[in-house]
């Protein structure tokens, strides 16, 4: 099997996010950068499937040269080659979708294993957006994935509870946080994935224009939290709940 994973390189979540004075994005100077950890999860599926069933795990990352990070991790896990499409634009879920699409028809994967969402924007568009331009069905939130006879039967994390859908390859998968627990990268997996291929192409090599259909007007920081009060019984809190917060 081939199987296609993606990759995002992101702000690490950890830190604390500024904004910019003339709120059009955020402060980068000095933040530090890792893989989307939704990504890891899909990465580990990715390279489990590979070890069940043999063949080739690639990922692949939309965005800048510093992106190459994040691909060797991969390949330090055990990916087997990368793909970097090379741009500094700032790319939305659509642009990434067709991006993605052309790299598709390229490779020709069984199946594809994404991060349900990035941790930066949490827009949870890109898998959906592919599908739709390939045609291909998806099943997302994924909690366990057995894969077979040329289906998949997922396991998907639902409102107030889980399913299971069962699509027919080829397909997309996005992976959720209980799928799998990504491994680490090994001293080992570090040294090969250094000699691992990685091919750079950019959005016009692969005939894509990535300019914005969504307009981002600004960003803003959200309300900082108020300070708690003490109340001196349960019935003051009652009263507070019922008349001034109005949910009771």
């Amino acid at each position: 099997m081939k199987i296609l994973a993606t990759v995002k390189r992101v702000t690490d979540p950890d830190m604390k996010v500024k904004i910019k004075p003339d709120q059009s994005g955020v402060v980068t100077e000095g933040v530090e950068y890792k893989m989307n950890s939704f990504d890891e999860y899909g990465v580990e599926e990715a390279i489990a499937i590979k070890e069940e069933h043999g063949g080739e795990v690639v990922v692949v990352s939309v965005g800048p040269s510093e992106s190459t990070k994040e691909l060797r991790t991969a390949m330090a896990m055990g990916a087997d080659r990368a793909i970097l499409v090379e741009t500094d634009e700032d790319l939305d879920s659509d642009a990434v979708a067709r991006v993605l699409a052309q790299i598709v028809e390229r490779e020709e994967p069984d199946v594809i294993v994404m991060g349900k969402q990035a941790v930066d924007s949490d827009r949870n568009q890109t898998a959906q957006l592919l599908a739709s331009y390939l045609d291909w069905p998806q099943a997302t939130f994924a909690f366990d994935v057995e894969i077979g006879d040329g289906w998949a039967t997922v396991g998907r994390e639902v409102d107030g509870g889980t399913a299971t859908k069962r699509i027919k390859l080829p397909g997309i998968i996005t992976a959720d946080l209980r799928l799998n627990e990504p491994r680490y990268a090994s001293l080992p997996g570090i040294m090969k994935a250094k000699r691992k291929p990685l091919d750079t192409l950019t959005p016009d090599e692969l005939g894509v224009d990535v300019a914005p259909r969504v307009e981002v007007l600004k960003f803003e920081a959200p309300p900082e939290r108020e300070a708690g009060e003490i109340l001196d019984d349960v019935d003051e809190l009652i009263d507070r709940l019922k008349n001034e917060a109005n949910v009771l």
